[in-house]
């Protein structure tokens, strides 16, 4: 289905969960503030019948951290089965992904993104106030050794905490058939009031490894690669670049709200609907998708919500 602006809208991202076991600095607490009631596994699946009736042919899972919510297995095999659906894939933090990596991918799912902004132990830490760095890389190698395939690794980059490590996460691609994506910090929900020292354009990627070379675009990343390495490093450039004119998602939020924009206060209400009633919320939320964000470095983001609460 085409929004208004005539973009092709064939990517959903759903959140199953606003909880997780991380509790990262930049993304965090609206779970304490406000107390939502989550969908249940049969309502989410209904959401993603009829976002497949409206055009919908690629999925992606997400939280809080999805891993964390019993019965996400299921509930993966039966998405996955969906008539039309083309692609099933999953946002996490990686920390589960040692006991669930086999089961994923038995489940259906085709792909992996794992949030991972530090590659030093102790910023870990300090940044997810847990100690779980061990146990992410653990769930990378599972990950690959069970069959995941150009698995994304996303790191966020903070100013003054991880633009330090840049060089270190390029040479991930060096030998690993993996692709690493750097993406904007952006001005929404913990980070919004945050100094803006801390916001880093993607272009000092570039200016601290020349030796990248542009490649291609997926989706909303500038693809680049190192000359002899196996994999391929990502720009994702919401702040300095903004790529709403190719925009082709939409997002549900564990409580059942769709949002045509991640950065809109605009919300539309699917908890209840079924059928044709919900199908027409779905229509009517892509139709109203905005042109494009207005989200600067001067400006926050309009969205009422923290990140875990609406899905990475």
């Amino acid at each position: 289905m085409k929004d208004s602006y005539n973009r092709q809208i064939c990517y959903m991202r759903l959140s199953v969960t606003d909880k997780c076991n991380f509790n990262c600095s930049y993304c965090k607490s609206g779970v304490d503030k406000q107390k939502r009631k989550l969908l249940s596994f049969d309502e989410l699946y209904n959401i993603c019948v009829e976002a497949v009736n409206c055009g919908i042919s690629k999925i992606r899972i997400t939280g809080g951290e999805p891993l964390v919510r019993s019965g996400i297995i299921d509930f993966c095999k039966k998405v996955s089965n969906i008539s039309g659906l083309n692609e099933l894939t999953m946002t996490t933090n990686g920390s589960l992904l040692k006991y669930y990596a086999s089961q994923l991918k038995s489940a259906g799912v085709s792909r992996l993104n794992i949030s991972l902004d530090t590659l030093n132990p102790t910023r870990f830490n300090q940044i997810t106030s847990t100690e779980s760095y061990n146990e992410v890389l653990e769930g990378i190698k599972e990950a690959q050794k069970c069959g995941f395939k150009g698995i994304k690794i996303n790191c966020v980059l903070i100013g003054g905490f991880n633009d330090d490590e840049i060089k270190d996460f390029v040479s991930l691609t060096k030998d690993n058939d993996i692709v690493v994506r750097f993406i904007e910090l952006m001005p929404i929900g913990e980070s919004a009031n945050w100094q803006s020292d801390k916001f880093v354009s993607n272009e000092k990627v570039l200016q601290t490894v020349p030796e990248l070379k542009m490649q291609s675009f997926d989706g909303v990343a500038q693809m680049y690669k190192v000359d002899g390495y196996k994999g391929y490093v990502g720009l994702i450039r919401p702040m300095s670049d903004k790529f709403c004119g190719v925009c082709n998602r939409i997002r549900v939020t564990s409580d059942g709200k769709i949002k045509p924009c991640l950065h809109s206060k605009d919300e539309f209400d699917l908890r209840g609907l079924v059928g044709s009633d919900l199908k027409d919320m779905i229509e009517k939320a892509i139709l109203s998708k905005p042109q494009s964000h207005s989200l600067e470095h001067t400006c926050c983001s309009n969205s009422t919500r923290f990140m875990n609460e609406i899905g990475g």
